[in-house]
């Protein structure tokens, strides 16, 4: 089912395995293999996620892979794969960098993955910030806001109901070339990821939902009114669902350092501090779980299904 901008407060995940930055990453996470992204993946099908989201890179430059790693699954394939192992879950790309490709490309491939999961994508879209990747494929860094903004409008055609897309713009024009199959959804919702200025104001024109990404929970209600005005502005009357990255969670008292950022405790106290999240307007918030092993990260998605989500809407 599509997230709303009304109800509760929903709740869903960035996998694990498929992106290993050092700045989130588990130790575990290297030695993992498909069998346990699959598991995860239906633990959280049954345990009341409401998406999985996978990251996109190309690849990644020496001078960044200390930090970044150079282990990105692509998304589209990773989420394939998992939409063949659940029901109910949305799976999103949090964020496809579509500036790397053509929007046929783009809009091929999701597509393509709409129609095989029964209508669950989400399309998340950001502008990245690795300029080798761009230059290698001979993309546009310097105007890739620019080029995100045009994509996305050619994106609304290219996956919208009709075989024969035609967009016509500064740099992508495409008619009278047909793709089949068509998305399931009548409508593939697109989310913007980002929190410079430039992402605010292009989540609030052009976005069905919001992503925030790297700032605080302090910062986040000036944001949410900022974007709410500008859409306003804009005359755009259909609701947008305005999310937020939670600082990491750990449900119980972990016995071993999870770090001082991480939020742990009872269900109660965890369930009272995401809360807030809704106060501010936020109505999905995304999780993500310290754990040692793969075993650990699905106690811990179970706990917080069982115990954690049941308050988040009291």
């Amino acid at each position: 089912m599509p997230i709303q901008p009304t109800g509760p407060l929903s709740y869903g995940m960035q996998l694990p395995i498929q992106s290993q930055s050092t700045i989130y990453a588990e130790s575990w996470e290297a030695s993992a293999t498909p069998a346990d992204l699959a598991r995860i993946a239906r633990a959280a099908d049954r345990g009341g996620f409401a998406y999985l989201a996978s990251c996109d890179h190309v690849a990644i430059p020496r001078r960044l892979a200390e930090v970044m790693s150079t282990v990105w699954y692509d998304p589209v394939a990773t989420l394939s794969f998992l939409a063949g192992v659940t029901e109910r879950v949305l799976l999103m790309s949090h964020v496809a960098v579509v500036g790397l490709r053509h929007p046929l490309v783009t809009a091929k491939q999701y597509a393509t993955l709409d129609h095989l999961s029964g209508g669950r994508l989400i399309l998340g879209v950001g502008a990245g910030h690795v300029q080798e990747e761009f230059d290698a494929l001979g993309a546009d860094f310097t105007g890739r806001g620019g080029v995100l903004d045009e994509s996305i409008d050619a994106l609304r055609a290219a996956l919208g109901p009709e075989e024969y897309p035609e967009f016509a713009g500064e740099r992508f024009s495409f008619a009278g070339l047909g793709q089949l199959p068509r998305p399931a959804q009548e409508r593939v919702p697109v989310w913007v990821g980002g929190s410079s200025p430039a992402a605010i104001r292009r989540a609030a024109v052009r976005g069905d939902g919001w992503l925030p990404q790297g700032g605080s929970r302090e910062v986040l209600p000036t944001q949410i009114a900022r974007v709410h005005a500008l859409r306003a502005e804009a005359g755009i009357a259909q609701p947008l669902v305005v999310g937020a990255i939670t600082e990491p969670l750990y449900v119980g008292e972990p016995g071993w350092s999870v770090g001082r950022r991480t939020l742990s405790g009872k269900p109660e106290a965890l369930a009272e501090s995401l809360r807030a999240y809704a106060d501010m307007g936020v109505h999905q918030i995304q999780v993500r779980f310290r754990s040692r092993s793969a075993s650990e990260l699905l106690d811990q998605m179970a706990a917080f299904g069982a115990d954690v989500a049941p308050l988040l809407d009291t």
